[in-house]
């Protein structure tokens, strides 16, 4: 079982319990899944651009990611629909953690400049959006090795039913927001 897992299951649901004031453990918020997506622009001149970023995606998230392509055309971006644009993955249960564990405790500090996560980037649904403008951050990609700096979004999808139960449930997974409120 994975670190952030046991913990959840051993110390958070308790905790949130407690602070959330609520009856029943199976009321208390957990994380459903965590999407990770990496749009390439430039990949409608060169498809080759799309194997390279779909590589550094499984890397990053131990599993191997998909193409997404586009669903209807745009003439002004000279975007055909079915042309490929960007890789995908969605992580569930044992890898979920994992990943969140590696991006809370291994790749955010890695980010210059860093001053904290914004905690007003949920959706109202309780789950969580947030960019990343670099994918070397993350340990698992060799500098010397990649073709150029990409971003990529990773939302983080939670059951809790509003933004302040989920931001709870993501503080208790140690996940460093500034100190901004949210609104």
């Amino acid at each position: 079982m994975s670190r952030l897992l046991e913990d959840y299951k051993t110390n958070i649901i308790s905790d949130l319990k407690s602070k959330l004031s609520f009856d029943n453990i199976h009321q208390v918020p957990k994380i459903t899944k965590i999407v990770i997506n990496m749009g390439i622009g430039d990949a409608k001149d060169d498809t080759k651009l799309i194997d390279k970023a779909q590589e550094e995606l499984s890397l990053i998230s131990g599993q191997k990611a998909i193409r997404t392509k586009a669903k209807k055309a745009i003439a002004g971006f000279k975007i055909r629909a079915g042309m490929p644009l960007g890789t995908s993955v969605t992580l569930r249960n044992k890898k979920m953690y994992e990943f969140l564990d590696r991006l809370v405790n291994i790749a955010i500090p890695r980010i210059r400049d860093f001053r904290g996560l914004n905690p007003s980037s949920f959706d109202g649904n309780g789950n969580y959006s947030m960019g990343i403008k670099e994918q070397i951050i993350f340990p698992e990609i060799n500098y010397d090795k990649i073709d150029k700096v990409r971003g990529l979004n990773i939302t983080i999808c939670t059951n809790a039913k509003n933004n302040t139960d989920a931001l709870e449930l993501l503080k208790c997974f140690n996940m460093p927001f500034s100190g901004g409120e949210e609104s």
